[in-house]
């Protein structure tokens, strides 16, 4: 086996810090018996374009970046059906998704880990059989709370920083009338916020998806928030999700592996915290265990 690994780094992410350890990265796989071939990519969508031309001539792919760099990874894979185990160094500033497969955001160790890991099936979502996502799709203005929210503030008031950010954008969340609909599941409501996970935090929010989340099971976890009327409301929704009580009428929470969402309007989506276009029709489904990711299996959600 020649054990080749195409390193691909998004020179920007966190602030540009893995250039500094870039040749230290090298230098770690290469004495771990790896031949190592690094591209940093140019712009937006860059790695989607070299993955998707890839040959199979190699043992494994390494994104360094955020969750935007993995998912146009991933993305690239799928599209050109190679089977290529990925293993992720997280140097993004949030990784949620390098959370919830138990990844370090130590750099040397998350080299180790990968060294010392092992390939596991991970599950990956499909919108409208064009759009590939690794952890996280998601329409509405909600998500601006999470990722907004002031870092100092945070660290202070803990919880209560979301429910003061939220509220005081109250007056300015939309609202969007959806049908929604999956085997077994039918409704249609105002939401001003909606997302299909399978991670275990969002936005920098840990078990915001809930408890019992699985990155294997095939399944997604989905969260849909109706149109609060008044802050009390706003505070109810807030205060729920971060304590991941689901016992409420103003949040919709299942799994499903295929869903369904109709509106008469235009809606913009995200992928991995990317905007990915605006659509009135939209059809999500899991594609279970399609990305054989390099982990610890005793760290991650499997």
């Amino acid at each position: 086996m020649s054990n080749r690994i195409l390193l691909i780094y998004n020179p920007r992410a966190g602030k540009g810090r893995f250039l500094t350890a870039l040749p230290m990265v090298i230098d770690l796989f290469t004495k771990a018996g790896y031949q190592v071939e690094a591209y940093p990519t140019q712009s937006p969508g860059d790695a989607v374009r070299k993955v998707s031309t890839l040959k199979d001539h190699y043992d494994m792919l390494v994104p360094a970046g955020g969750d935007g760099t993995l998912d146009e990874i991933v993305t690239g894979l799928i599209r050109s059906g190679l089977d290529i185990p990925v293993g992720y160094i997280p140097v993004g500033s949030t990784n949620d998704y390098a959370n919830s497969l138990g990844l370090s955001s130590n750099i040397v160790q998350a080299v180790g880990d990968i060294i010392e890991g092992k390939p596991c099936g991970v599950d990956a979502g499909v919108f409208n059989k064009d759009h590939v996502f690794v952890y996280v799709a998601a329409f509405g203005a909600f998500t601006e709370v999470a990722y907004e929210t002031n870092q100092d503030m945070k660290k202070a008031l803990g919880h209560v920083a979301y429910i003061i950010e939220a509220t005081r954008r109250l007056g300015d969340l939309k609202s969007y009338t959806l049908r929604v609909s999956t085997e077994d599941f039918l409704t249609q409501h105002d939401y001003i916020y909606g997302m299909v996970t399978n991670s275990t935090s969002v936005g920098g929010i840990k078990n915001i998806t809930g408890t019992e989340v699985r990155l294997d099971d095939g399944l997604f976890e989905v969260t849909l928030i109706h149109n609060p009327k008044n802050i009390l409301e706003m505070q109810e929704i807030v205060g729920c999700l971060l304590t991941q009580n689901h016992d409420t009428d103003l949040i919709d929470y299942f799994k499903t592996d295929d869903l369904k969402l109709t509106s008469a309007q235009e809606i913009p989506w995200t992928f991995d915290g990317e905007y990915g276009g605006a659509f009135s029709e939209v059809h999500i489904q899991n594609r279970r265990q399609a990305i054989r990711m390099v982990v610890d299996p005793s760290k991650a959600k499997l």
